[in-house]
């Protein structure tokens, strides 16, 4: 019986491990899938927005602007304001003989003016990327200047410039734009990511429907 006892059975032995351990490996093993699976295939639109497919064609479409905190016409207003406030100021101390107070007052309005319509050039530039058709183009508009390039998606390709906070540069076919100028530079590896997605989803749908391949 006591030698029976002190026997120890292999079917039974078992290696205890601290509980701590034990529970920092199941959360390192389910936070690896978990990031895995976010990369691999967004679980939400943040910056595209996708057509309902019954009521209309298939698309995403990705609308990124500059983020200005007023718009043209609210900075014309309050330029018109300030133009009226100051010369009424300056008519006053016109006279009373201090002359030299409208000139400055011309030279003052005149330079904010100057930088309020070089700011307005720029207020509504956009980057436009739309998928839609067989077809992914993208124009970005930077002042009067409007630079486009289509691209089909057998053929594009969605990779950073340097790293994943850089500028995302859209190419394929001979033809190169970079986007993602809008957007803060920690999300950018989300919006191509959501470029990489939507290009894929454009790929396994019925060859038909897409256009030829321009070479």
């Amino acid at each position: 019986m006591h030698a029976a006892a002190g026997r120890t059975c292999p079917r039974r032995a078992f290696l205890v491990l601290p509980q701590s351990l034990s529970c920092n490996f199941e959360m390192s093993t389910f936070s690896y899938g978990h990031s895995a699976g976010a990369h691999a295939l967004p679980a939400a639109w943040r910056f595209g927005r996708e057509s309902d497919p019954s009521v209309s064609e298939w698309s995403v479409e990705w609308l990124l602007k500059r983020n200005c905190s007023m718009a043209p016409r609210q900075l014309f207003a309050m330029f018109g304001a300030l133009c009226v406030l100051s010369l009424t100021i300056a008519a006053y101390f016109w006279s009373q003989g201090a002359t030299v107070i409208m000139a400055f007052a011309w030279v003052e309005l005149i330079a904010v003016g100057g930088a309020l319509l070089v700011y307005s050039r720029h207020a509504a530039d956009q980057e436009n990327i739309a998928l839609r058709q067989g077809k992914l183009t993208v124009a970005h508009t930077s002042g009067n200047t409007v630079e486009t390039a289509e691209f089909a998606p057998e053929w594009v390709s969605v990779e950073p410039v340097t790293g994943d906070e850089s500028l995302i540069e859209v190419f394929g076919q001979g033809r190169r734009i970079e986007v993602g100028r809008f957007v803060r530079p920690e999300l950018r590896r989300q919006l191509a990511n959501e470029l990489r997605h939507a290009v894929r989803m454009a790929r396994l749908r019925p060859q038909s429907a897409l256009p030829p391949a321009e070479l």
